[in-house]
Parts: structure tokens; sequence; C-alpha cells
């Protein structure tokens, strides 16, 4: 319990990660909680308030193109903007750690074959392969998420890899072999513990990238499409002049909600960074 408590007091200590942290916690809260207040069906025109009205007490972020109501909208791309970005990275996460954990504990053909997977995923610019898969799998919420946390597990990977590469010479793995523990336990219960810090800290950049892949792929046309809405496909009507030029409501709160929540997530994962750091504690 010590190791929490201190852990928890350095990142609490750091003002900028805490109030990222509360930003966020504030920001999940309301893109799942205030449209159960709000009452409006994101997807359902109002015909009263026609096209494109602007902010109004009916409508306060006002109506788009087929006169739906941005605001739910806007809550709705945010569920499922935030859902692809954490778990892309979970999954990432998941494929990564135990390959990485092989790769360095095993050595031979287990660190080629791995080690030169990551060398193909990561030799290729990412957009361009998720812009790929995306195309021929479909554009869907759940395909998404496979195929970004499914390219993202190569960094994950070489962090728990080049970590493993120490420990698994470190004094402390000599004694749980000599006491007969087996590789599956030396791997999972003594060099994992040591090793997992990093991925930790890198998880919250690894939901921005994915945060933003989503959102690069649904402004291309390519992702997620309308009626369904992410942060992305919202932005993309500023593709219109006269849309970027005089409907600054339609596209600005979701860019704004983009920058903030990678903002956010940024200063986080450096508070973890520097609450992990053993040397802080």
């Amino acid at each position: 319990m010590k190791p929490l408590r201190s852990f928890w007091r350095v990142f609490w200590s750091d003002r900028r990660a805490a109030a990222a942290a509360v930003f966020l916690l504030a920001e999940i809260l309301l893109v799942l909680l205030l449209p159960l207040f709000l009452g409006q069906d994101p997807n359902v025109t109002d015909r009263t308030a026609g096209f494109w009205a602007p902010p109004s007490p009916a409508h306060l972020l006002g109506t788009d193109e087929a006169g739906r109501d941005l605001l739910s909208r806007l809550l709705a791309g945010g569920r499922v903007s935030l859902l692809v970005g954490f778990a892309s990275a979970a999954l990432g996460g998941v494929l990564g750690v135990p390959l990485g954990l092989l790769a360095g504990y095993k050595g031979g053909k287990w660190e080629y074959w791995i080690m030169r997977a990551c060398d193909t995923f990561q030799s290729f610019p990412s957009i361009l392969l998720v812009l790929a898969m995306v195309t021929l799998l479909g554009p869907s919420v759940w395909n998404i998420i496979l195929v970004i946390g499914g390219l993202g597990w190569a960094s994950v990977a070489r962090l728990v890899y080049s970590g493993t590469l120490s420990a698994k010479k470190a004094e402390y793995v000599e004694a749980s072999r000599a006491l007969g523990a087996t590789d599956r336990e030396i791997l999972f219960r003594t060099i994992l513990p040591n090793v997992v810090a990093p991925v930790w800290a890198s998880l919250p950049l690894k939901v921005v990238r994915a945060i933003l892949s989503e959102s690069s792929l649904s402004f291309l046309g390519v992702g997620l499409r309308t009626p369904q809405a992410s942060w992305g496909n919202l932005t993309q009507s500023a593709m219109e002049l006269v849309t970027l030029t005089t409907r600054p409501w339609a596209w600005l709160p979701p860019g704004l909600c983009i920058v903030a929540t990678g903002l956010a997530l940024l200063l986080v994962g450096e508070g973890l960074r520097k609450a992990l750091n053993p040397r802080n504690r």
C-alpha cells in the first residue's frame, strides 16, 4: 500500500497532470450522463428548428445540415471517439506486453521473429496502414478499434522487450529460478511488474494517437459515417468553405474537444511518467 500511496502523492502533486485528470474524468462523465438529461436523439431531425440553425435555447450548439441537434451529436461523438481511443490503446497493450516479454526472455527465434515483425509494422506510415485496413474491413467502430489497436502493439512490445532484456539478468530473477519458479511465473510475477511502468506512462499517448487516427479517417470520409457521430466526422463539415466561414458552431466544438482531450492525455502521461519514476518517490 505504501508504494501506491507514494505514487498518488507524486501524481497529484503535479498540478497540471492533476487538472488534466480531473478534466478527463469530467469529460467522460459528461458524454456518458448528460445525454440522459438532454433527452434529444442525435439522429432525429428537428423540422421546427430547420437546417443549419444557429445556437439557441432549444439547440445550444445549433443544428447541422440535416436539422439534427449538434450538442447531442457532439456528446454521442465523444462516446465513440473516447471508446476508440481507450479500447485501441488497451488492445495494443494486451498484444504488445506478452510478445515483448517472450522476445526479451526467450531470445533466439522468438526474439528474431517478434522484433522483425515490429520492424515491419513500424516501417510503414501508420495512417496509411490504418487507412488501407479500414477500407478493406469496413468503417465500423469495432473494426477501427481492431485495426488501430492491432497495428499499435509494436511500440509496446519494444518497450517491454528492452526492459525484459535487462531484468532477466537481475539477481531477483536468478533467485526465483533457483527457488524452482517456472518460466511463466518468472515472466508474469517477477519480470512484468518491474518492466510495465513505461507501458503505463505511454498508454495516454497511444490513446491520443488512436483518437487522432479515428478523427483523421472520419474527416477524410473513410472512417465512421453519418448518421453515426464521432468528433472526426463532425469536423468534416468544415471542408465546405461556407460552413468553415459562416457556421463555426458546426465544426469548432468537436475540433476543440479533440485538441483539449489530446492535451489533457499528454499531461496525464507526463504525470504518470514522473509518478512511476522511483527517484521521484
